[in-house]
């Protein structure tokens, strides 16, 4: 199984530190599958100009790809005025319409307040829902206070993050069984 970590912003410390804890809980509890980090920070992603995204090149044809061949997705994003920032917009908007059909999407969100909680709710899942993602409907908010010297330190925000991790996974096998007995009711 591949498993993509996805840290959507260029910008700030505190969504990479927490897609680090879940990209290092995903590889102790379940070494036997390919997890990869794309942190945006890390990349040059080109604006989306409406070329299917395997027509880019460099930076933006890599992280498309990568996405695109991934059986799961675990979506971090900072809530930026009420919403997710324009970084992790771009991605979607690189990528087809259909792009998550099949892949399993879950999200770690971080924000300043409690304010922003239902920013997954009223932004995020509606745009991965229209991309045809199966989305694990429980999301980890972390706060600006569960963080400190770039740690997690909310013992609550690790158990939920372990938890994340556990039911991506499951959900991710969980339609990869579906699929198969589907797939045996065709005799060809």
């Amino acid at each position: 199984m591949k498993i993509v970590a996805l840290a959507g912003s260029i910008v700030g410390s505190k969504t990479k530190t927490a897609m680090l804890k879940t990209v290092e809980m995903l590889k102790q509890k379940y070494p036997e599958h390919e997890v990869k980090l794309l942190d945006l920070a890390e990349y040059t992603v080109e604006f989306s100009d409406g070329r299917n995204y395997f027509e880019y090149e460099g930076d933006t044809k890599y992280v498309t790809e990568t996405i695109m061949t991934a059986d799961a997705l675990i979506i971090g994003t900072p809530t930026f005025q009420a919403s997710i920032p324009a970084t992790l917009k771009n991605i979607f908007d690189l990528l087809p319409v259909n792009a998550f059909r099949d892949k399993v999407v879950s999200s770690v969100v971080t924000a300043g307040t409690a304010k922003h909680y239902l920013m997954v709710e009223q932004q995020l899942k509606p745009v991965l829902a229209y991309m045809k993602a199966h989305i694990v409907p429980t999301y980890v908010f972390i706060e600006e206070k569960d963080f400190l010297r770039k740690e997690i330190v909310n013992d609550d925000i690790l158990f939920r993050l372990e938890r994340l991790v556990e039911d991506t996974v499951l959900t991710v096998e969980a339609f990869e069984s579906i699929r198969a007995k589907k797939d045996k009711e065709y005799d060809f």
